[in-house]
């Protein structure tokens, strides 16, 4: 399972630039856009005023990946704070309110979660919660004008997921996925390698993400909140591992499910699955997730070299080599360089590199799998 316990260094300063997305947007730029200057004085000073700014985010859902990795990750962070929280479990209020000085007006449950619209000191509302909640969180948020970032996988449906991308650009706010992944140094050289086609024609890609699941008291094996099973948890960094090594999106899936060894946790949802994603230029990517598994790698071949990374999916602890010799990156604070990317993005109002459009694919792309898993291994055309 992917560690959450431990913090690691978040490295300040370091400048990544490469490529760009399906959806032709840069995906990652870290110079400094604080040497973007106007021509006057009084419209530099103003520029230079929005880009100070810090923006106030409040996490929605305080389980472990809120306590573990995103609030440690906003003590780090330049462009953003914890200003906020909203969580059913008065205890835990407490318990964050005195650890992180979090003022009373700013802490909120989800009966009142609406009344966010009229706190100034919040700007962001990230939604950390199960999977089934993401749509009807996301809409709120955007309803009551603040800039959202969701989890992933974005929904459990497309259709949430169409909901939930219409509710924010009807309130004029931002949607970006949590998918900390493009803000990593060894997944961006994948991207680097695959997109730019430095070793040549990319000819094939795998990726496997699995854990061992402990018991049956999870919300991930209850279908109505988790939407399904490691598909939905783990395999969607594989589908997304697979999608921008290219840059592209997949033409056609095939899937089966694995086999039930533990029918006491997996009633409701798949124990494994396994599935190809087709692309148009021939390549095919080869998946696989599980529950039952301690799988964590994503490996490229190309004409004139390949490339491997794995551990590669976990929060920290990362390794990857190429046919020319290892990769020397740093292991950084991911989620810290996530949310400050995101938030720059909100705050300059200039269009994110994982928005809201590519969750909807990504949700097109997990229910494709899943419907040829279901149908036997049906080929299943990605529209």
């Amino acid at each position: 399972m992917q560690p959450d316990n431990q913090r690691r260094t978040f490295l300040k300063g370091l400048t990544f630039t490469i490529g760009s997305t399906v959806f032709g947007v840069p995906l990652l730029s870290f110079c400094s856009s604080e040497t973007e200057g106007n021509t006057t004085q009084e419209s530099q000073t103003g520029a230079a005023n929005n880009q100070n700014r810090k923006l106030g985010i409040a996490l929605v859902g305080l389980g472990g990946y809120s306590t573990h990795q995103l609030a440690p990750a906003l003590q780090e962070t330049k462009n953003c704070y914890l200003a906020g929280i909203v969580t059913g479990t008065p205890s835990k209020a407490e318990t964050w309110k005195a650890k992180y000085n979090i003022p009373d007006k700013n802490i909120y449950n989800y009966q009142n979660f609406d009344q966010i619209a009229d706190n100034k000191d919040i700007d962001i509302i990230y939604v950390v919660l199960p999977n089934a909640m993401h749509a009807e969180y996301t809409i709120r948020a955007a309803k009551a004008k603040k800039h959202v970032i969701c989890e992933k996988p974005m929904a459990t449906s497309v259709e949430d997921a169409q909901r939930m991308l219409e509710a924010c650009r009807q309130n004029n706010v931002q949607l970006a996925i949590g998918y900390r992944l493009h803000f990593d140094p060894f997944h961006q050289r994948v991207m680097e390698l695959g997109q730019k086609q430095l070793f040549g024609k990319v000819q094939s890609i795998r990726a496997h993400n699995s854990f061992v699941m402990g018991g049956p008291g999870s919300w991930r094996v209850d279908r109505e909140r988790s939407g399904g099973g490691p598909l939905m948890d783990m395999g969607i960094y594989c589908v997304q591992a697979a999608c921008y090594t290219l840059g592209k999106t997949p033409v056609a899936v095939t899937a089966k499910f694995g086999e039930v060894t533990k029918p006491d946790i997996f009633k409701e949802v798949e124990q494994s699955i396994s599935w190809r994603m087709e692309f148009e230029n021939g390549v095919v990517a080869e998946c696989n997730s599980s529950y039952a598994d301690q799988e964590d790698f994503l490996e490229g071949k190309a004409d004139k070299g390949w490339w491997r990374l794995g551990p590669s999916f976990g929060y920290e602890g990362k390794e990857g080599e190429t046919s020319q010799g290892k990769m020397n990156y740093p292991n950084i604070f991911e989620q810290a360089r996530q949310m400050d990317g995101q938030a720059a993005s909100f705050r300059n109002n200039t269009p994110s590199i994982v928005p809201g459009e590519m969750g909807l694919r990504d949700v097109k792309i997990l229910m494709a799998i899943y419907d040829s898993a279901r149908s036997g291994g049906k080929r299943i055309s990605i529209s």
